[in-house]
Formats: C-alpha cells, sequence, structure tokens
C-alpha cells in the first residue's frame, strides 16, 4: 500500500497518516491479518518521524484497528469481530410494540382490531420462515440509504436492511434500542469502535466499500485539460479523496484539494472547471461560479464483502440460502 503523504495539503501529516490507514483498511487494501511496516519503515516511506508513526500507530490501536504482536510486529486487527454478550432487552421490545399499539389507535383501529392485525401479521410472517435483520450504520442519511439498498438487493428476500445513521442512534435513546434489536449492523472500519460501544448486544460487522461505478465513469470521461478541485468535508479524508480522483482521473493533470471550510476555497473554485466533492460537502455547489462540472465522489459497499462475510451468517442464522436478487451497481 502506498502510505505517501501529500505535503501541499493544508492537513496535519500525521491526521493524513492515520486517515491513509483508515481508509486502507475501509476500503481493502489492507485486510484482517495483514502486517503493518515498523515504525522506522514507516516513516522512511512516509517521508515523517518515527515519532509521529509511533503517535499514529497508537490511536489506530486505541480505535481497534490494529494490534501489537509481542516479538511479532504490526497487524491488522480483526474489527469485524463479534460483540454479542446478549440479546436486546425485553425492555427495547416492550417500546417498540407500545409504540405501533400508540400509532394504530391514533389512526382509529379498535384495540381487537389492532389485535387481529397483530395476529394475521404474525402467522404470515411465520409461515414465510425468519428473516434475518441488518443495519446499515452511516455517516449521511442519503449515502446511507444507497447502501442499505445496494446490500439489500444482494442478500435477497431472506434479509431486512435498514439505514441508520451514527449520530441519529446517538441522538435518539428509542432508535438506539431498535437498532440493537437487529441481528447484524454493518459500518466502515473506520467507525466500528464507536458501533460497538453504542450497540454493545448487537453483532458488528465491518465491510469494505470501493468507489461507485457512477464516480468512476465520471472521473474517466474528464476532458484532460480539465482544472479539478477537490472538496471534503472532514480533513481526514482529504487525502484520501485526492488520490482517489487522481487514480480514476489520471489523464487530468490539474488537481488541487482543500477542506469546505478553508478560506481559499472562493479563490480556488474560480480557477477550476470541475469540482469534485465528498458526500456531505455538496454546500460547495452554493459557493461555486456558474458553468462548472460537479461529481459527488460516492462510494458502494463491495460486493466481496456481502458475500463473504454477511451471507454465510444468514445462513447460520435461517438454516437456508438466502434468494439472492442480483442488481446492477
Amino acid at each position: 500500500m502506498d502510505f505517501r503523504i501529500d505535503r501541499d495539503l493544508q492537513v496535519p501529516i500525521r491526521l493524513q497518516l492515520k486517515g491513509v490507514i483508515e481508509y486502507g483498511i475501509a476500503c481493502g487494501e489492507l485486510l484482517v491479518g495483514d502486517p503493518l511496516p515498523s515504525v522506522r519503515d514507516l516513516a522512511e516511506q512516509a517521508g515523517v518521524a518515527p515519532m509521529t508513526v509511533s503517535l499514529v500507530y497508537r490511536d489506530l490501536k486505541s480505535d481497534g484497528l490494529i494490534e501489537t504482536r509481542p516479538g511479532a510486529g504490526t497487524y491488522v486487527a480483526d474489527s469485524s469481530q463479534a460483540r454479542m454478550a446478549a440479546r436486546p432487552s425485553v425492555v427495547a421490545l416492550h417500546r417498540q410494540i407500545d409504540g405501533l399499539i400508540d400509532q394504530a389507535l391514533k389512526m382509529g383501529i379498535r384495540s381487537a382490531d389492532v389485535s387481529a392485525l397483530f395476529n394475521a401479521r404474525l402467522n404470515y410472517r411465520l409461515s414465510l420462515g425468519r428473516r434475518f435483520s441488518v443495519v446499515m450504520v452511516g455517516m449521511f442519511p442519503e449515502a446511507t440509504t444507497s447502501y442499505a439498498r445496494f446490500i439489500a438487493a444482494r442478500l435477497g428476500s431472506g434479509a431486512t436492511v435498514e439505514p441508520v445513521t451514527l449520530d441519529d442512534i446517538q441522538r435518539s435513546r428509542d432508535l438506539r434500542d431498535r437498532t440493537s434489536s437487529a441481528d447484524l449492523a454493518l459500518t466502515f472500519a473506520n467507525r466500528h469502535r464507536e458501533v460497538s460501544a453504542l450497540l454493545p448486544a448487537t453483532k458488528v460487522v465491518s465491510i469494505r466499500f470501493i468507489p461507485s461505478e457512477a464516480t468512476r465513469l465520471a472521473l474517466a470521461s474528464l476532458d484532460p485539460m480539465s482544472s479539478i478541485v477537490v472538496v471534503s468535508l472532514f480533513p481526514d479524508f482529504l487525502p484520501i479523496l485526492k488520490s482517489g480522483v487522481q487514480r480514476f482521473a489520471a489523464h487530468v493533470q490539474t488537481v488541487a484539494a482543500t477542506n469546505l471550510d478553508d478560506p481559499a476555497l472562493a479563490d480556488m473554485l474560480k480557477q477550476a472547471s470541475v469540482v469534485v466533492y465528498s458526500t456531505g460537502a455538496d454546500r460547495v455547489m452554493d459557493r461555486a461560479p456558474e458553468g462548472l462540472t460537479f461529481i459527488e465522489y460516492r462510494h458502494t459497499p463491495d460486493p466481496g464483502d456481502i458475500e463473504r462475510l454477511v451471507m454465510p451468517l444468514i445462513v447460520q442464522s435461517t438454516g437456508h440460502q438466502p434468494d439472492v436478487q442480483k442488481e446492477a451497481s
């Protein structure tokens, strides 16, 4: 993996290096069990001080993304390890049932009809067999919904996939309790620790994300004479975003990058013909001059991880192979 640091970016070197390694884990360039360079070797590769690498490794180890094996070195940790100590509380289930009852009564449905409706639905669901429940925990609502649809299309009728954002489950106790009742939570490798802490009774698995086909095609079709400005919402994602743009638009020579809150952004946009922005940084479109081309740099779940990590859990839980409905990405 290329651990190169971009010194043209207004992002601290330590934050850049940490972000590059996190992204490598999240997108599959660094797999569970892969060895990482020694502190000295990585410092030489990245052109940074050994102390910087030590601090980055310390942070990543604290996040549960890497582990140190005495006498053997540093390795990518099993960030998809189960954290299932017990099933969700019955109290949480009662809250969900109470909410459904309240909703039905507000609609004017009589209590006897609510009972009949529940029993009819229960019998219908039992006739279909148990479906595996999955939640996709992401950062932004629209993107997370897209990820959930992508995953659901590949899991088929044997599973349900609900999108939730990390912010929502942090703010809402009821949503957190409801999410805890899922069989499985999927998320990014660099968010695994946070999700596991919020959902301690739920199995949490990290999956990799790759640039979407639409993103790859949009970048590849750019005019070689384009002048690209890459805009990120989060500073630690900026070097990753710029690297991805340069990879899929390698024929374009002029690529600058900055954060959404950079005071120099306005001047940079005046010199650009194309703006590539990360999900969540779409406000850049309101600040840009007319006539620019905008490309949202989107990711999509890695189908290989869905097949390798999620499918076996469904088979193990339900006892049968899901009726998978493949869809184009």
